[in-house]
C-alpha cells in the first residue's frame, strides 16, 4: 500500500523509507502537498521503458511527409475514420 510521509520525517528516517520504497511507492509532501514519490529501481526501468518520445512535425523531412501523405489505414479500421467524423464511439 502506499503511504505519504512528510519531507522532514523522510529526512530524519530516509532507510526506512528507502526500504519501504521497495515494496510499495512512498509518496513525499511538502508543505501538505505531493512532490515527490520515492520508488524501487525496478519500478524507475519500468516507467522509463514506456516513455514514449514525442518529436515536432516541423522536424520531418519532406520523403517522410510524403509517406505519411500517401500512406493509408487498413479498411478493417474504417469505424475510426466515422468516429473521427462524427466524434462519437461507434456504440454511443
Amino acid at each position: 500500500m502506499t503511504s505519504t510521509v512528510t519531507a522532514a520525517a523522510v529526512s530524519k528516517n530516509f532507510g526506512a523509507y528507502q526500504d519501504a520504497a521497495v515494496r510499495d511507492p512512498v509518496i513525499i509532501t511538502k508543505n501538505g502537498r505531493p512532490r515527490t514519490v520515492l520508488i524501487a529501481y525496478e519500478d524507475y526501468l519500468r516507467l522509463t521503458k514506456r516513455d514514449r518520445r514525442v518529436e515536432l512535425t516541423s522536424a520531418l523531412g519532406d520523403d517522410d511527409l510524403a509517406a505519411i501523405e500517401a500512406s493509408e489505414m487498413d479498411g478493417s479500421l474504417d469505424l475510426l475514420n466515422a468516429e473521427l467524423l462524427t466524434g462519437k464511439h461507434a456504440a454511443d
